[in-house]
């Protein structure tokens, strides 16, 4: 069946379809590389003190996401219009899940990791200016439970996530501009560290067996550093938040999610495979800022600086993506008048959704002042597994409930590849739910709070 493109210029919701292919596969790499790649492999390493089960892991946590990338991309192609996954499951399931999913995504997924990735930005950025740390604290205000202190970091912090708010609400093609550039600046600048270590490595990282001999940890360990992996590669669906904005969405959404997401798990595994022949096991295990280490055994003094201006680079495009990205979740919830209903317009000169933007830039500059977001991150993380498995379902349920509907793009090894990207997905919820029930049971009751909102919103609505 022959499909009509949209306009390249006008979207029906009245934004501008200005982000074209290459744009949308660094919009995919740009919103996953922040902080993680350079701090998860040290306590990967102490769970599985592993080269080769190292690798595996990041391994199939790309594959996952592979799976995963090509199961959303038939229902990105078949709803071409801002939202992304609150659609799918809108279409799927019903308002409610829909609802519940953007809720906890604005309260916590992606406001909190926008808080979290600009907190590590100052972080790094301290290294430059160490008056600007996290730990230098320069306001304290008397409150119920005790002293509310806030250090220079955490203005730094909120400050930039202003800066991107701003330069989000004035236009599209600022925003994806800004996130082109520092993509391409900061995976220039991580491919650094293999090219060295290729040059001055001098590690033997021994591959086999894959499972030595005095491993004796239980399967769970291997599960636990997978969900660090999967939440490396965590973000890489916000391309389909932004269909509204792309050109050409029924192919380009596809494209950015199979080729952003594979080249992504190319250099994750290069990167890992550098950390393997710079630094020891022994070396490795337990460290948090492993990039920082391997950096300067390679290159020295130099090696850390130039990592620490790589980082700062890398989470401030890793939120200049998230942010252009996650504002369309609140747009599109808005348009349904379930939630906040004024965000769901479009600024009559800039063409963007500019009262959501504003929303979420406000409520991450919080919760990075709060330094709430460490703990809510981690209670939502729970949900936010148990939403990609509802994700995933969503396509055989579209597939049996909306047969007729076009499909531009099919997903490649249906029902074979969707299926293990759910049971996968499953797989390590059930392992979240044992190694962590308070958390996990306690992330529900964050997306639970969301029920008397939805009502309310119901309600108000007939």
């Amino acid at each position: 069946m022959q499909v009509q493109v949209e306009s390249a210029r006008e979207s029906d919701e009245g934004l501008l379809r200005v982000i074209g292919p290459g744009s949308a596969i660094l919009m995919v790499i740009g919103s996953v590389i922040g902080s993680g790649i350079f701090l998860t492999t040290g306590g990967m390493a102490a769970l599985i003190p592993s080269p080769s089960l190292l690798l595996v892991a990041w391994g199939l946590g790309g594959a996952l996401s592979i799976a995963g990338g090509l199961t959303y991309a038939e229902m990105g192609a078949m709803y071409p219009r801002s939202g992304g996954v609150y659609v799918f499951l809108r279409e799927a399931y019903g308002g409610l899940a829909a609802f519940l999913y953007g809720w906890a995504s604005l309260l916590v997924i992606i406001s909190g990791s926008v808080a979290a990735v600009a907190v590590g930005f100052a972080e790094y950025l301290s290294y430059f200016v160490p008056a600007l740390g996290t730990a230098n604290v320069v306001l304290q205000v008397p409150a119920p439970w005790g002293t509310f202190a806030i250090s220079a970091g955490q203005l730094v912090a909120a400050s930039s996530i202003g800066v991107l708010g701003a330069v989000n609400y004035v236009g599209v093609r600022s925003g994806n501009m800004v996130n082109v550039v520092l993509t391409a600046t900061k995976v220039a600048g991580l491919l650094v560290i293999p090219i060295v270590a290729l040059v001055a490595g001098t590690a033997q990282p021994a591959f086999t067996p894959v499972v030595p001999p005095d491993l004796v940890r239980p399967l769970s360990s291997f599960g636990i550093a997978m969900i660090a992996v999967l939440w490396t590669y965590e973000s890489w669906h916000y391309v389909t938040y932004a269909a509204g904005e792309i050109k050409e969405p029924q192919k380009n959404v596809p494209r950015a999610l199979f080729i952003g997401i594979s080249v992504l798990a190319s250099i994750y595994l290069i990167v890992n495979i550098a950390y393997l022949y710079t630094l020891t096991m022994d070396e490795m295990i337990g460290v948090t800022r492993i990039a920082e280490k391997a950096s300067l055994a390679l290159m020295g003094p130099a090696g850390a600086g130039f990592l620490a201006a790589t980082v700062v680079i890398s989470t401030f495009g890793c939120n200049a993506a998230g942010m252009l990205g996650g504002s369309r979740v609140l747009f599109a919830m808005a348009r349904d008048s379930s939630f906040l209903p004024a965000a769901g317009r479009v600024h009559p000169v800039h063409r963007t959704p500019h009262i959501a933007v504003a929303v979420l830039t406000a409520w991450s500059m919080v919760l990075a002042l709060s330094g709430s977001y460490e703990q809510l991150f981690t209670y939502v993380m729970f949900a936010s597994i148990m939403f990609s498995v509802a994700t995933g379902a969503a396509l055989f349920v579209l597939r049996r409930t909306q047969p007729d509907r076009p499909r531009p793009y099919r997903a490649w090894g249906y029902p074979i590849i969707p299926g293990l990207f759910v049971l996968g997905s499953g797989a390590f919820v059930l392992n979240t739910l044992m190694e962590r029930p308070a958390e996990s049971i306690t992330g529900l009751g964050l997306v639970a709070l969301g029920l008397p909102v939805y009502w309310y919103s119901k309600r108000r609505k007939r």
